[in-house]
């Protein structure tokens, strides 16, 4: 409303001046009249115009950048509480450009409509002091508005479809960027630079070649827009000129009534590329709401349940689940698992038999299509989100850290932490030594993802991170399957410490990490197959050592690609592991 009321201003400076222009020359110049007093007051109303076209600017961009703030403030928001699921579908680069050049293009089009506002309340303005003036040359004025109508109609429907592509193509782009970077190790350790690079110069062609379409459309129609506004100027000249050789308007008046066609010229034509700007903050805008209405999978209940009190609470029930990522290709069935409070239990299965998907589930990254998951006798499905997780814990096998300093990153969870709780975490997850080694110790920044460090260093930040959140539940999701054998034992002593008195879930499959736990128990086919000690099961259980054997020749092959894909890297160990696959992420997410 204060952009309108400036613009309103700024309309009464505009269309002082040709008035004022009229009365300079029928009284100051054919009249005789003074006239110093008309270039006075014309000045004085360019300075108004002038002001006020200052005002509603900074108006405009500061309502445009407010609007732009709120919207990647919600869209952020909106992105982190959708589930798991819908990231696992969605594609990172489209996300990036959502929030990014989408919302830039919504900004620019509100910076416009202030102005526009104000061009057309001076558009109006004008036709009524032109029909007020002389009917017969308003309507030569006003002629051309009826095809300028139909041009931007036109030019509408058709750069659409167009621009909706073009967005698109940008967020195709982002995404090979995107991945390329977030991959460079495995790209360089495959030697596939040119390939990607292939990638980004097919989708930048794709850009090229839906931008030089745009760019044909806005030729074509753009400058019709534009010319027809002056066809009414030129009509007026001509038509006007004889009104004045017969009498029927002074000199005055005339150029009074052109200076105010004159001054439709401009807003006219801002007009099309408001339109222009329009179309593609529409599709911008459609953009961003397809994210927005997007419902997550997974929220809070209306009337949330609390845990009870810790003592020591974090008992785990799994009664006849059932899931799959596909709902007609079931991961678990009729999945039951009963863990005490205080106990340990290791999953054990091949690839593809649910076992991640079991934590996947506790966390409620997914929902189970039926069956009831509880933690200390509470149905998770009744707890809000956060209380759930930050009572389960979760360290997962791709081991994800922050560019950041390695203090920040332990207190993640507990950004308050002081310094004495970070360095108990970090001493608890046997990762105090190596920290303080580092260039400024716990004050030292990370790289991004944290690949500065070895594999086996991230791990034990990662369960540090956990540890500072203090969880009644803790989830081991594989946590040494990237980590060097000869390295394993540091993980596994940090591993037994935060174990002590909590109940965890390990998922694993070196009989060195399984036999931490109390229990074993045997994941095949989506159900609990088999429980008992490692040994007792080694022993008495066929498809156990199967299902062992099977792992231990992955982790070989896994170590002769790992040793393929090294990079030099400094504060690497021998044993540091390369990040893991999009084809890797792909079956972890598929069901193992």
């Amino acid at each position: 409303m204060i952009g309108v009321a400036i613009g309103g201003v700024w309309t009464v400076g505009k269309l002082a001046v040709p008035q004022l222009i009229r009365l300079a020359i029928d009284r100051g110049i054919v009249g005789n009249g003074s006239l110093w007093i008309w270039p006075a007051l014309i000045v004085c109303a360019g300075l108004l115009a002038g002001t006020f076209t200052a005002l509603r600017r900074y108006v405009a961009f500061r309502e445009a950048r407010w609007t732009e703030a709120t919207l990647r403030e919600r869209l952020f928001d909106h992105i982190m509480s959708l589930h798991v699921g819908y990231h696992d579908r969605s594609q990172t680069g489209q996300l990036m450009s959502r929030a990014s050049s989408d919302l830039g293009l919504i900004q620019l089009f509100v910076t416009m409509v202030p102005i526009t506002i104000a061009n057309l309340g001076m558009i109006l303005s004008v036709f009524v002091i032109l029909f007020l003036t002389d009917p017969v040359l308003a309507l030569a004025a006003v002629a051309p508005l009826p095809f300028i109508h139909i041009v931007q109609r036109r030019f509408s429907n058709r750069i659409h479809p167009v621009v909706m592509e073009l967005q698109r193509e940008q967020g195709e782009l982002a995404t090979v960027v995107e991945e390329s970077v977030t991959g460079v190790r495995v790209v360089k350790g495959f030697g596939a630079e040119q390939v990607q690079i292939d990638k980004v110069q097919q989708e930048a062609e794709d850009i090229r070649r839906v931008s030089l379409r745009s760019a044909r459309i806005r030729s074509v129609y753009l400058p019709a827009i534009e010319l027809l506004p002056q066809i009414g100027l030129v009509a007026v000249l001509g038509l006007g000129g004889h009104r004045v050789v017969s009498g029927e308007l002074t000199i005055g008046e005339l150029v009074a009534f052109n200076a105010y066609v004159a001054l439709t010229v401009f807003p006219l034509r801002m007009l099309g590329m408001t339109l222009a700007w329009g179309q593609r903050a529409g599709v911008a805008l459609e953009r961003v709401n397809e994210v927005l209405t997007t419902v997550p999978a997974v929220a809070d209940p209306d009337r949330p349940e609390r845990l009870p009190a810790r003592s020591p609470g974090g008992a785990i029930r799994f009664d006849d689940v059932t899931f799959g990522y596909e709902t007609s290709v079931p991961v678990l069935r009729d999945f039951t698992l009963h863990i005490d409070a205080g106990r340990s239990v290791a999953l054990v299965g091949g690839t593809g038999s649910g076992k991640s998907t079991v934590a996947r589930l506790l966390v409620r990254f997914y929902e189970p299509d039926s069956g009831t998951i509880r933690v200390d006798g509470v149905d998770t499905s009744h707890l809000a989100l956060h209380d759930l997780r930050r009572a389960v814990g979760i360290v997962f096998e791709d081991t994800l850290l922050f560019h950041d300093t390695v203090a920040a990153n332990i207190a993640f969870a507990c950004p308050d932490a002081g310094r004495q709780q970070v360095e108990r975490a970090a001493l608890l997850a046997g990762a105090h030594d190596f920290i303080v080694e580092l260039p400024d110790g716990y004050d030292t920044m990370l790289g991004e993802r944290g690949l500065s460090l070895s594999g086996g260093q991230r791990q034990r930040i990662a369960i540090a991170r956990a540890i500072i959140a203090d969880p009644r539940v803790l989830v081991l999701d594989d946590a040494t399957s990237s980590v060097d054998p000869s390295k394993e034992h540091e993980i596994r002593e940090a591993m037994r410490t935060v174990m002590q008195n909590r109940t965890t879930v390990v998922i694993a499959h070196r009989p060195a990490t399984i036999d931490l736990a109390d229990t074993v128990v045997l994941v095949d086919g989506g159900r609990v197959a088999a429980s008992g000690s490692h040994s007792q099961l080694v022993s008495s259980n066929a498809r156990y050592r199967e299902v062992l054997a099977s792992m231990a020749t992955r982790d070989e092959a896994r170590r002769t690609e790992q040793h393929d894909e090294q990079v030099d890297a400094d504060g690497a160990d021998a044993g540091s592991a390369a990040p893991t696959t999009h084809a890797e992420e792909v079956d972890v997410a598929a069901g193992d």
